[in-house]
């Protein structure tokens, strides 16, 4: 059986790999898993069609037979549980990769996502320049954190995983910053990550919906 994700059509990074249904792209090809894409409107993610499958109107969801799932970090969690080569066998390490995976959404993502909505919708406000100073610090403390348990090694956690997966998805949000480029190290780990043929895969994939959606309007 395939699975079915649903993807943004006409995504506003255009193609750049940022939407989070590429976190889902990049588990399934990491696993060797086909999978289909559905791609929705602006419009119709708020439709009761998607809202079926995504009760909060957003993208990606997951369907594969009676199986609906949502939120990029729990349908790779469920990709990486039921296939091989995203988890460790042992048991500890298994366990500290799907914390990594949780450090990623719930400790790294935030003020990255916060410094790039100010950046959008807050620059006109007169705070907006202390806020964006304090949204930097807060991200450069992760960083920090992040390039301490690198340590010289490749990936945080033996061998790569979903928790590198996720962290280098969240990441990527900094490419265009002078985040990356103050952290060598992480920037290092980004490139590693971006390097995998699974990530071109999925990167490739998103890229070349973004294309056909882009043409058909």
């Amino acid at each position: 059986m395939i699975p079915t994700i649903t993807a943004f059509a006409n995504s506003l990074d255009q193609g750049a790999g940022l939407a989070r249904d590429m976190r889902v792209r990049w588990a399934l090809e990491e696993v060797g898993q086909p999978y289909n894409t559905r791609l929705v409107s602006w419009e119709a993610m708020k439709q009761p069609t998607h809202l079926a499958s995504q009760p909060f109107g957003q993208i990606p969801s997951y369907e594969m037979g009676d199986l609906i799932l949502f939120e990029s970090g729990a349908i790779v969690l469920h990709v990486a549980l039921h296939n091989p080569g995203l988890l460790p066998e042992e048991a500890d390490a298994r366990a500290r990769a799907i914390t990594w995976l949780f450090a990623a959404l719930n400790t790294v993502e935030p003020p990255i996502f916060d410094m790039d909505m100010a950046q959008i919708i807050e620059t006109e406000k007169p705070w907006y320049d202390e806020r964006l100073a304090l949204l930097k610090s807060r991200i450069r403390d992760r960083l920090r954190v992040l390039t301490a348990q690198l340590a010289g090694n490749d990936w945080l956690e033996g061998g790569f995983s979903a928790g590198d997966l996720m962290m280098i998805a969240v990441l990527r949000m900094l490419h265009g910053t002078e985040l990356l480029a103050e952290f060598p190290a992480i920037a290092a780990y980004v490139a590693r990550g971006e390097a995998r043929p699974a990530f071109r895969r999925a990167f490739d994939a998103q890229l070349a919906d973004f294309k056909a959606s882009s043409q058909a309007d």
